[in-house]
């Protein structure tokens, strides 16, 4: 898919954050969302502008409304059959609370929502509202049981951190009961409420990426990571493909995009360093010519071992993270253990903290 994508023309992914109002306080949420709409949110007609711009991307683009709680807004109904009547493949992530009705997820997908991805974060009910600091795991097997009755495609989430990762192997298997089309591992970054989170250490997630890939083809639903690239790099050591000449894979900013509830345009919701307003600039120029985006979708001008790697263009490694950690999207990201041979420049502190534990990841 990657080899016919030209991500400096449009991204693979465009996320719309429609609302951070949200019935739920999840610890690890990027939005830092409240109850309440903030009063200065893309209105309907702004928000059909928006998606109205978009099209200018081309045919078929993903278009992924997400929040807060999407549900929150009266008007998303009118805003999923807008998208889908300009030709975009309209998804999204709403809250597992219990306005997430079975009659919701059948007006949302006759509407027009192509898939529905809801957030798991443990295997069993106890793990799930632990982890999350709410009680949603009933409402959102609920939710995706509704979709897999009207035919909705469901995708799963997933942060990794220290608190979730040995419970991963779980929640493979209730990703595979639900009938999940794709599990997005979402490994965490330091952003919103989840920095009160511990992330696992570089070793342990290089263990899980390997985990990852060694069941990957035999399952009927696909497997991605979020804000971990490296997957990629591992998965070409594994094939024995060198990586220097391959290309693909979308990271912040190279592929894909994140529209704020305010308009502002970031590589990422997790690289909350603005590129500009979709109220005064259209949401294709901003991708396509803002100086913070062009400088995203070029590995070779990155800094520290990111830079040096033969693995760059494939991977790139998280820009999110390397923001969240230096200040600088195109620093190193120091989840990633993987040193290039002969790379001897400075290396990120998680690297060389001596704070990294390996275990095993054990079915």
């Amino acid at each position: 898919m990657f080899e016919d994508l030209d991500v400096d023309r449009r991204p693979l992914v465009l996320i719309w954050e429609v609302t951070q109002a949200c019935g739920l306080a999840c610890r690890h949420c990027r939005a830092d969302a409240k109850p309440a709409r903030h009063p200065d949110e893309l209105t309907t007609a702004e928000g059909k502008r928006l998606l109205d711009d978009a099209a200018d991307f081309g045919d078929g683009q993903l278009v992924v409304l997400s929040g807060g709680d999407p549900l929150a807004r009266e008007d998303l109904l009118e805003l999923v059959s807008h998208g889908d009547d300009r030709g975009h493949r309209m998804t999204i992530t709403p809250s597992g609370t219990a306005s997430l009705t079975p009659d919701r997820v059948e007006a949302l997908a006759d509407a027009g929502v192509r898939r529905m991805a809801l957030s798991l974060d443990g295997a069993t009910r106890e793990r799930h509202d632990r982890f999350r600091g709410e009680e949603s795991f009933d409402d959102t097997l609920t939710a995706a049981n509704a979709a897999r009755e009207v035919g909705l495609p469901l995708q799963v989430n997933t942060t990794v951190c220290a608190e979730t990762v040995d419970d991963l192997p779980a929640i493979r298997d209730r990703v595979r009961a639900l009938g999940a089309v794709l599990w997005s591992v979402f490994f965490l970054v330091p952003v919103g409420r989840g920095r009160i989170l511990d992330p696992i250490s570089p070793d342990r997630a290089e263990e899980v990426m390997e985990w990852l890939h060694g069941f990957a083809e035999e399952e009927r639903f696909g497997v991605k990571t979020t804000e971990a690239p490296f997957y990629r790099r591992v998965g070409l050591q594994r094939d024995g493909d060198g990586g220097a000449r391959r290309r693909g894979g979308i990271t912040a900013g190279r592929g894909f995009a994140f529209v704020s509830h305010t308009g502002e345009t970031y590589p990422s919701g997790f690289l909350p360093k603005s590129a500009g307003n979709v109220r005064d600039r259209s949401v294709v120029d901003i991708y396509r010519d803002s100086k913070l985006f062009e400088s995203l979708r070029d590995p070779d001008g990155f800094a520290g071992k990111c830079g040096a790697c033969e693995f760059r263009q494939v991977c790139g490694g998280s820009r999110s993270r390397a923001f969240a950690a230096t200040g600088d999207p195109t620093g190193s990201d120091p989840l990633c253990p993987y040193v290039p041979e002969g790379y001897d420049g400075e290396l990120p502190a998680t690297l060389t903290d001596g704070e990294s534990v390996t275990r095993d990841v054990a079915d």
